[in-house]
C-alpha cells in the first residue's frame, strides 16, 4: 500500500470548536511543504513565496490556486506581481491554522512544479 501525499488527502473543514494546531502539529506538516517556499508566521498563518520566469507564468499560477480555492471553499489572500505570487493562508473560522492549509499549500507546490525555472 502506498503512503497518502498530503496534497491527495481531503481537505476536510474544521468547526468553531476545533483549535488551531501548534508546535508540534505544526512542525510535523510543515515537513511536508517545500520549506524554500513556505514559512509558518507566529504559528498563525503559513506565507508562501513562489518565483517565476515572467509575469505571464505567475499570472496562471495564481489562476490555478484560485480555481483550487473555489473548489475545496478555501481561500487564501493572494498578492500577484511580476515574477512573483505570495500567499497567506490560514483557517478564519479559528484564526489559525488547520490541516485544511498545509493540504492547500502541498497542492500549491504540486501546481508550481509545472512552472520552476529547474523543472
Amino acid at each position: 500500500m502506498t503512503e497518502t501525499t498530503l496534497a491527495d488527502r481531503e481537505c476536510i473543514a474544521c468547526t468553531s470548536d476545533d483549535d488551531p494546531l501548534d508546535g508540534a502539529e505544526l512542525d510535523e506538516l510543515y515537513e511536508n511543504l517545500d520549506t524554500d517556499v513556505w514559512k509558518i508566521v507566529d504559528e498563525h498563518h503559513l506565507e508562501g513565496t513562489y518565483e517565476f520566469e515572467d509575469f505571464r507564468d505567475a499570472l496562471e499560477f495564481t489562476k490555478e490556486v484560485g480555481e483550487l480555492a473555489e473548489e475545496e471553499w478555501h481561500h487564501p489572500d493572494i498578492h500577484l506581481s511580476w515574477g512573483e505570487v505570495v500567499i497567506e493562508m490560514w483557517t478564519h473560522k479559528i484564526d489559525g491554522l488547520f490541516e485544511t492549509d498545509f493540504i492547500m499549500a502541498a497542492r500549491m507546490d504540486r501546481f508550481y512544479e509545472a512552472y520552476a525555472p529547474d523543472a
